[in-house]
């Protein structure tokens, strides 16, 4: 695997320092995370040149995450009351760079509106797909609905229905680490590019999953899950703003690592 120049980033549920500049803002809500653990030799093929799979004691993560996207505007600027405003589903993966930015890398990413899809597709070579989606909310229960239309594979599909329990006073480092990722990595006509996001830290909920009938993990190239997940959690969301590339960081300028124990660890 892609050796480390210097440790991993600390995991913080805080963001961290970011550029005052605004590429992008929008809002994640009704959010359901459902992870399941991965080998990291099978991850590790599926990621940009340049990042390896993030670990937590010896193990990767696959996250399948679904939720409304909401008034995506770009810099700075209002966001769009109908075009920015989606349901969306991610199939997504754990990275960590030779510089220790963490972030994840979508396999993925399945949206209701064509426009949004086709653009993201063509300017930023992300791997949006149209889908026929929807989300509803009855009495503690929200479900997620989603089928593939372009560009496939046709019959790509998710159902998640889950139940929402108590608030989580105190996330375990395994909550933080599928949750708190302070950048994405992304493929970009050959290269390997770095967007930093921040948002406030997630109000997350317990929630016990009642259905997942899904086949758009094995769809992005991973083995299909045979085992309940790992981890099933909901947010009702926050507000996001991401900036632009920054520059490489310096290894001087690395913040110390938490104990690994915290962090996890690389291999």
């Amino acid at each position: 695997m892609l050796p480390l120049e210097t440790s991993p980033e600390p995991i913080s549920a805080d963001p961290p320092e970011t550029a005052h500049r605004t590429l992008l803002t929008q809002s994640w809500l009704d959010l359901a995370f459902v992870h399941w653990a991965a080998d990291p030799d099978d991850v590790a093929p599926l990621l940009p040149s340049g990042t390896r799979p993030d670990v937590l004691d010896g193990a990767t993560y696959v996250g399948l995450v679904a939720f409304r996207m909401h008034r995506v505007g770009w810099f700075g600027l209002p966001g769009i009351p109908y075009l920015g405003s989606f349901p969306e589903t991610n199939v997504r993966l754990y990275s960590v760079d030779a510089h220790g930015r963490r972030g994840v890398v979508f396999r993925s990413l399945d949206a209701a509106r064509l426009i949004p899809v086709a653009v993201a597709r063509a300017a930023f070579r992300l791997p949006y797909v149209w889908s026929k989606m929807d989300v509803r909310q009855d009495d503690g229960t929200v479900t997620y609905t989603s089928r593939r239309r372009w560009p496939g594979p046709v019959g790509a599909h998710s159902r998640l229905a889950l139940r929402v329990g108590e608030l989580i006073e105190e996330p375990s480092s395994l909550e933080h680490f599928l949750t708190a990722r302070w950048g994405m990595h992304n493929g970009f006509f050959g290269r390997s590019t770095y967007l930093p996001n921040t948002h406030p830290r997630w109000p997350l909920y317990r929630a016990e999953l009642l259905q997942c009938d899904e086949n758009l993990v094995a769809a992005a190239g991973l083995p299909a899950p045979v085992t309940a997940p790992v981890s099933v959690l909901y947010s009702p969301g926050v507000p996001v703003r991401f900036g632009p590339p920054p520059p490489v960081p310096e290894a001087s300028a690395r913040p110390e690592p938490v104990a690994p124990s915290e962090q996890g660890s690389s291999r």
